[in-house]
């Protein structure tokens, strides 16, 4: 049995009219609208059965929203799209090679740029490649992507907070009067940064294996034989507990903070403590919102979720 459904967009203007089996799935409906109109394609389409309704998950069928012949549906053109894994491909490029350019053209940004560069400046410059680098391999060899797409005009936000951030912190790190700290400090900033790394990568692993190719099948996750993803146990986010850590270590490596020195190179290294720790906290931010919305997530679909905070162990 196959039943019509009318086609509004959001702004209750008809589109067109489709035909579509009555056990049909909001994805077979956007088919059937992106046949009729081209340019509007299956990405890039937002369907709701109410005008100010949600959006209807792809997989939902007609019959569970009690939708018959005859019936009205509303779209919505989210525009042009791009794939995830374009998306962070792109937007992790950028930042190790801004930071490059800092660190081996200094004569294009400072005055006395024939100083020698320290070794802290230059271990903070491998951690930074590092970090990056294993974003790119996790994009292109590791994530599973639950969604195919996203909105075209998001690239050019994520980029500019990547590649700015990028330029902004290898500006102070990399300037001639970068004054490195202490070498346990830089013993510890650069443990901190490592040992999170690896555990980020650690729990993209996990998550990667938690979902077979191809599918968008969703488990608990729950620790494996390394011991690095024994974070699960506490929170439900480790990999943005990590993602803080290692730049909270990142931060604690390029600080330098002379006490009772008010020169100004002692001045401009509480700068670069300042704004280190400013990206890390702002990155912080941003994963703990990601972090609540996912725990949330996790609680409503699985009831037998295990207790968990959802990014700082026993706090958050």
């Amino acid at each position: 049995m196959s039943i019509k459904i009318n086609v509004y967009t959001v702004r209750n203007a008809s589109l067109c009219t489709v035909t579509v089996p009555a056990t049909a799935t909001i994805k077979d409906v956007k088919v059937e609208i992106a046949k009729t109109h081209k340019k509007i394609g299956v990405e890039r389409q937002s369907l709701r059965s109410d005008l100010k309704g949600k959006d209807i998950d792809n997989k939902t069928t007609l019959n569970t929203l009690g939708l018959e012949n005859g019936c009205t549906i509303y779209v919505k053109d989210l525009g042009p799209q791009i794939g995830w894994r374009t998306v962070y491909l792109i937007e992790y490029l950028g930042p190790p090679i801004v930071y490059a350019i800092f660190a081996s053209r200094p004569s294009l940004f400072y005055k006395n740029a024939d100083l020698p560069m320290s070794t802290t400046a230059y271990i903070a410059l491998g951690c930074w490649t590092a970090h990056y680098v294993k974003r790119l391999y996790e994009s292109a060899f590791v994530h599973r992507f639950s969604h195919g797409t996203m909105p075209l005009r998001n690239l050019f936000k994520n980029c500019a907070y990547y590649w700015g951030f990028a330029g902004y912190v290898a500006a102070h790190v990399n300037h001639p009067l970068f004054t490195p700290p202490g070498p346990l400090q830089v013993a510890f900033g650069t443990s901190l940064f490592v040992l999170s790394e690896l555990g980020n990568l650690s729990i993209h692993l996990l998550l990667r294996d938690l979902r077979p190719a191809g599918s968008t099948v969703r488990k608990i996750p729950v620790p494996n034989s390394n011991p690095l993803t024994q974070l699960y146990n506490f929170v439900s986010c480790p990999n943005y507990t990590y993602e803080f850590t290692a730049w909270l270590g990142f931060s604690i490596l390029t600080s330098c903070i002379p006490a009772l020195v008010f020169a100004l190179a002692g001045m401009y290294q509480m700068t670069v403590w300042a704004i280190a720790l400013v990206f890390a906290l702002a990155g912080m931010y941003q994963m703990t919102v990601w972090a609540i919305n996912k725990h949330k997530a996790y609680k409503k679909e699985f009831k037998d979720y295990p207790r968990r905070k959802a990014i700082i162990p026993f706090v958050l």
